[in-house]
């Protein structure tokens, strides 16, 4: 007797309604006793040949709407587990395809082959990539010319590529290999040439160098050019990045002081900053100089402030001083600093997320603390994966 596959669950498997996982299934799909898959109509073929041994990619097989409503179920589940019921649960937003503008490769030498890719998922074993349907293209054209490049280094192989776009193009970072002599120097400083990188920088194990950066890498946000530092976070689409920041404006609306709080190179901040005065803070202090000199430099009213909020947040009585409170922290999630915003005066807050579960643990503390959860957008910036962020408003009167 078959079954059918009545929803995703949360790691990528299909679900049946008694409770069966089966991989490589969407709902609408039908699962024989013997585990044959009869495709439904939400299955569809998928457009990478290395799917599904590529660790990048979990959902191929899902069709947009198949996606659409897991984005929106992983969400709104999270809140059902949380006893939250939001006023408004708003259509989830997916990035579209080729749009991904970070990432991190691995490369590793098999024989006189050089392999740059994505690992297998729960696996070490590299995936070879020949193409890549969520990077965008200039990352993706890297690949083929970092394979000659690596492949003048001898001996064993074993390298981490971290590939960013930035405002001047590609800034790019391996660490694994180390220039051992002016040939290898020329040559770096060749393919960063040809490659028309905006940076090129080596950690031979003590930390990124660059090598090549022939003026500093720097990203915009909210019109504001901020100086890129190695390792820094930025939302992994353009595309995903405005759903979020549209979000924000709307809720933030016309709030005079805003306190972004986790807000790594000012993302929001400089988005909301004029007329609102927005403080900025963030325990990156790589990080926290950036915007500190980017808002100075371009007279925003963004006060940077280098502050570990999970040793020591914000105080309830330091909250209280603003007219809304944004926070979009690292995926653990921010109780501490929940906990202060609970007990302080302010009535608005808006919250980004990058873990479904961690943000519903501290919205269910914020609720206990009189707030209501006004509105929910999901936000499906990691297309084919089973990663989901979402944006949230939380009020109380």
């Amino acid at each position: 007797m078959s079954e059918e596959i009545i929803r995703i669950a949360a790691k990528g498997d299909g679900l049946t309604e008694s409770g069966r996982h089966v991989a490589g299934t969407v709902p609408g799909d039908r699962v024989e006793a013997d585990g044959t898959i009869l495709p439904g109509p939400h299955h569809v073929g998928p457009p990478c040949r290395h799917f599904p041994q590529c660790g990048g990619c979990q959902l191929q097989m899902a069709d947009d709407a198949a996606l659409t409503r897991f984005v929106g179920e992983r969400v709104a589940f999270a809140a059902d587990s949380q006893g939250l019921t939001p006023e408004t649960l708003a259509p989830p937003h997916l990035s579209p395809s080729r749009t991904r503008r970070r990432a991190t490769l691995h490369a590793q030498r098999a024989g006189k082959k050089i392999l740059i890719g994505f690992r297998e998922g729960g696996s070490h074993r590299l995936i070879d990539m020949a193409e890549c349907h969520i990077l965008a293209p200039e990352l993706l054209a890297l690949v083929a010319p970092l394979r000659s490049l690596l492949g003048q280094w001898p001996g064993t192989l074993a390298a981490d590529i971290q590939l960013t776009r930035v405002d001047q193009g590609v800034a790019m970072e391996i660490k694994g290999i180390s220039a051992e002599n002016l040939a290898q120097t020329e040559g770096l400083l060749d393919f960063a040439r040809a490659q028309s990188l905006a940076r090129l920088s080596i950690d031979e194990g003590f930390g990124p160098e660059p090598v090549w950066e022939p003026e500093p890498a720097t990203v915009t946000l909210g019109g504001t050019p901020v100086a890129f530092p190695h390792g820094a976070f930025l939302q992994p689409t353009e595309d995903g990045e405005a759903a979020l920041l549209a979000a924000a404006k709307e809720w933030c609306g016309d709030a005079r002081f805003i306190a972004d709080l986790f807000a790594g190179l000012g993302t929001f901040a400089f988005a909301l900053a004029g007329p609102a005065k927005v403080l900025a803070a963030e325990a990156d202090r790589a990080a926290h100089l950036a915007c500190q000199s980017a808002a100075r430099q371009a007279g925003k009213p963004v006060h940077a402030l280098h502050r570990d909020l999970f040793r020591d947040p914000l105080t309830a009585a330091e909250i209280s001083k603003f007219d809304c409170v944004l926070l979009d922290p690292p995926r653990a999630g921010a109780r501490n600093q929940v906990d202060e915003i609970a007990q302080s005066t302010v009535s608005r807050i808006v919250y980004i997320s990058c873990n479904p579960q961690s943000w519903a643990r501290d919205a269910r503390r914020l609720a206990e603390g009189g707030f209501r959860l006004k509105e929910l957008r999901p936000v499906g910036q990691f297309r084919w994966s089973t990663h989901v962020e979402l944006a949230s408003l939380l009020v109380r009167d």
